[in-house]
C-alpha cells in the first residue's frame, strides 16, 4: 500500500513542476538578398601570387615584411544594386599572429613566418577573416581590387624552408 502512496505522490508531485526558463540573450540575424552577384573575372578566379625567395636574414626581427608582391582581384558584370563591395581573405591563420595566414603545412616548411595581405598601400594590413576596404561599384564597368601579399616574420629567427599558403575569398556587397 505504501508503494502506491509513494507512486501516486511522485504522480502529483510530478504534474506541479515546471522547467525554469529564462532568455540570457537575443541574436539578431542580419543580410540582404540582392538580384545577383558580380562576376569575379577568371584571371581573378583562381591564382597563384609568386613571393619569391627570401633570405632568413632578411627578417631582423619579428614583424619585419619581406618580398612584397601586388595582385588583384577584378569583379565585373555587377548588378545595378550593387553599390560597393569588400573582399574577405579566409583560410588558416598563424599560430604566433592570427592577423597572418599560416604556412602550408608539410615537411620542410620554413618557421617563424606568415603571409599577410594589405591594402594597396602596402601598409594596411588585412587581417585574415577581416573585410578588405570598399570600393564602389558600378554597373557595366570592371572594379579592380589591388592588394599587397608579404611574407611577415613572427619570430626573431626564421627558419628556412617552403613558404606557401592557401587563402579563400569571399566577395560582400553593400
Amino acid at each position: 500500500m505504501s508503494k502506491k502512496r509513494f507512486v501516486m505522490a511522485l504522480l502529483a508531485s510530478s504534474a506541479f513542476a515546471s522547467a525554469v526558463q529564462a532568455a540570457d540573450g537575443t541574436i539578431n540575424f542580419t543580410g540582404a538578398i540582392t538580384d545577383e552577384a558580380c562576376t569575379v573575372t577568371p584571371a581573378s578566379v583562381n591564382q597563384t601570387v609568386n613571393l619569391g625567395s627570401v633570405r632568413t636574414g632578411g627578417f631582423t626581427a619579428a614583424g619585419t615584411a619581406a618580398a612584397p608582391t601586388r595582385f588583384g582581384v577584378t569583379l565585373t558584370s555587377c548588378p545595378q544594386a550593387a553599390k560597393t563591395a569588400s573582399l574577405k581573405f579566409d583560410g588558416p591563420t598563424n599560430t604566433s599572429n592570427s592577423s597572418l595566414l599560416a604556412l602550408t603545412s608539410g615537411t620542410g616548411v620554413a618557421t617563424g613566418v606568415g603571409i599577410g595581405i594589405y591594402e594597396s598601400n602596402s601598409t594596411t594590413l588585412i587581417p585574415v577573416g577581416s573585410a578588405s576596404a570598399t570600393k564602389n561599384v558600378v554597373s557595366g564597368t570592371n572594379t579592380t581590387f589591388e592588394f599587397v601579399a608579404k611574407y611577415v616574420s613572427t619570430a626573431s629567427t626564421v627558419v628556412a624552408g617552403t613558404a606557401n599558403a592557401v587563402s579563400n575569398f569571399t566577395v560582400s556587397y553593400n
